[in-house]
C-alpha cells in the first residue's frame, strides 16, 4: 500500500528533489504550489495542485484528504524589513502553516515535517545547536520561529506529530540562479568581474542529496517525533574559500572581493551542531561539499 505524501512547495529548489526521491520510494506524493506548473516541469507520478496556502477558503477547497506525510517547504526565503513586504513573508510562512494545520486530517496523520531555517538563531554563537532560544532578525527568521513554537506546543499539549528541520546552507543543482553559490558559478563560468564581500564569514554548505535524506529518515524514525534537528554540513567555511574553490575547479572567474559590505545585522558565525541528527536519525553527509559543487558546476554548465 502507498504511503500518502504532501509536499507544500513541492516545485522549488528542494521540494522537487524531494518529490523525484518520493516517486523513486513508492509515496503516492501529492505537490501543492503556488504557481500552476507547465506539464514540461511536471514530474510523471505526481500530482499537482495550485493554491495560495495564505488563502484558507481556496486552500480548504484544495489541499488533499487521506494524507498521512506532510513536509511543509512553503514560501519564499525573503529577508525583506516589515513594510517593505515582511508582513507578505509572515502571511505566507506562518498564516499558510496555521491554515495546512486546521485542514488536514489529524487523525491520518504521521507525520508533519516542518522546514525551518538556521536564521531562527539570530546571533546565538556557534556552532548553533538546537537548544539554544529563537533571535529573529528578520520577518522570515520570526515567521519561521514561530511556526516551531506553535508546533511544538501542539507536539507537547495535543501528541501532534510534528519534526522541525532547520537547514543550513542547501545547495545543488536545479537552485535558483539569484542565490550564492549557483551566482558563483554562473559568474565564473562566464569569466565575469563580479563583486562579493570580503568573505570572512562562516557558513555551513549542505548538498541537496543529503537534506533529502535527512527529510525521509525524520518521516521514518519514531524517536525524531517532537524534535528541533539541524541538518547542515557542521563544517565551518569561509565564504572567500567557497568562491575560491568554485573559482579554481572552473578556472575562471574575477571575483571581486570587498565590493559588497556585510550587513549591519549579519552573523559572521553560522554552522551547525549535528550531533542531534547524527545519534536521533543515525543521519550523515554522504555527498562531500566537493563532490556537490563539481555537480552543481556540471548542472550549470549543461544549462
Amino acid at each position: 500500500m502507498s504511503k500518502n505524501l504532501l509536499i507544500v512547495g513541492g516545485t522549488g529548489f528542494i521540494g522537487k528533489h524531494l518529490a523525484f526521491n518520493a516517486i523513486k520510494k513508492g509515496f503516492n506524493t501529492q505537490i501543492l504550489s503556488f504557481n500552476e506548473q507547465p506539464a514540461k516541469n511536471r514530474l510523471e507520478g505526481a500530482n499537482y495542485i495550485s493554491c495560495d496556502v495564505s488563502n484558507y477558503l481556496e486552500l480548504k477547497e484544495k489541499i488533499p484528504k487521506q494524507i498521512e506525510y506532510v513536509v511543509n517547504l512553503s514560501g519564499y526565503i525573503d529577508h525583506s524589513n516589515f513594510k517593505e513586504g515582511g508582513s507578505n513573508t509572515i502571511d505566507t510562512h506562518f498564516g499558510g502553516t496555521q491554515n495546512i494545520l486546521k485542514l488536514i486530517d489529524w487523525k491520518n496523520l504521521k507525520r508533519f515535517i516542518q522546514i525551518g531555517s538556521s536564521d531562527e538563531y539570530g546571533n546565538n554563537p556557534a556552532p548553533q545547536k538546537e537548544d539554544m532560544p529563537s533571535k529573529p532578525i528578520s520577518p522570515y527568521s520570526f515567521s519561521k520561529s514561530a511556526s516551531t513554537e506553535l508546533l511544538q506546543m501542539l507536539n507537547r499539549n495535543e501528541s501532534f506529530p510534528a519534526v522541525i528541520l532547520r537547514f543550513f546552507l542547501v545547495f545543488g543543482p536545479g537552485q535558483d540562479k539569484k542565490r550564492f553559490i549557483p551566482q558563483i558559478i554562473e559568474g565564473c563560468l562566464s569569466n565575469s568581474t563580479f563583486p562579493v564581500s570580503d568573505g570572512d564569514q562562516l557558513r555551513d554548505f549542505c548538498y541537496v542529496e543529503n537534506i533529502i535524506d535527512g527529510i525521509f529518515l525524520s518521516m521514518e524514525v519514531d524517536d525524531a517525533n517532537g524534535h528541533i534537528i539541524n541538518l547542515g554540513s557542521g563544517i565551518p567555511m569561509t565564504i572567500r574559500n567557497v568562491i575560491n574553490f568554485i573559482k579554481k575547479d572552473i578556472g575562471l572567474g574575477r571575483p571581486d572581493f570587498g565590493k559588497i559590505p556585510y550587513r549591519p545585522d549579519e552573523n559572521m558565525r553560522l554552522y551547525a551542531d549535528i550531533s542531534k541528527a547524527k545519534k536521533l536519525l543515525g543521519w550523515k553527509e554522504k555527498i562531500s561539499f566537493e563532490e556537490g559543487i563539481r555537480n552543481t558546476i556540471d548542472f550549470y554548465k549543461e544549462k
